[in-house]
């Protein structure tokens, strides 16, 4: 590709992103929740020990022995790294505040699990039973459910 058509493709991408992070910036420089700078809350050692942990479980199941396959190889490789955005962006909704990046972690959870998916798919490899998301809790069944009128009817 000449590169003056990389440019007309990522230049409104990059205007975007920019506009994006400069938008949550912003949004988080009028949050007093902060801490003073430097000290460090129980909730923040907490989500930095368990991003700690994702980033050395994704580096170290990242490190795959090659196969002579270099598409297997590929998708053995980026599979803990999709993953490894789909733990942190988990973690980002477990502890962020920002609702801009939460719902940018919601994203990053439902493309990285279809890329992942994909990526099975186009080595012939099966995919594993869907399953909720992690951005979605289960709801606990309720006690009383009135809405559901077939509740306790056999068909």
């Amino acid at each position: 590709m000449p590169p003056r058509f990389l440019k007309s493709v990522l230049a409104p991408l990059g205007a975007s992103v920019v506009l994006a992070l400069a938008a949550a910036a912003a949004a988080s420089a009028h949050d007093d929740h902060h801490p003073a700078q430097g000290a460090q809350t129980a909730e923040e050692s907490a989500f930095l020990a368990e991003n700690d942990a994702a980033m050395t479980k994704m580096m170290n199941d990242m490190a795959v022995k090659p196969t002579g396959d270099i598409d297997r190889d590929f998708v053995a490789m980026m599979n803990p790294h999709h993953q490894g955005a789909i733990d942190m962006a988990v973690l980002e909704l477990r502890y962020g505040k920002n609702e801009q990046l939460r719902r940018i972690a919601q994203e990053i959870i439902v493309d990285q699990m279809q890329e992942i998916a994909a990526m099975k798919l186009a080595i012939g490899d099966p995919i594993t039973a869907s399953v909720p998301a992690p951005t979605q809790q289960t709801p606990a069944p309720a006690a009383h459910d009135h809405m559901n009128m077939s509740h306790g009817m056999k068909n």
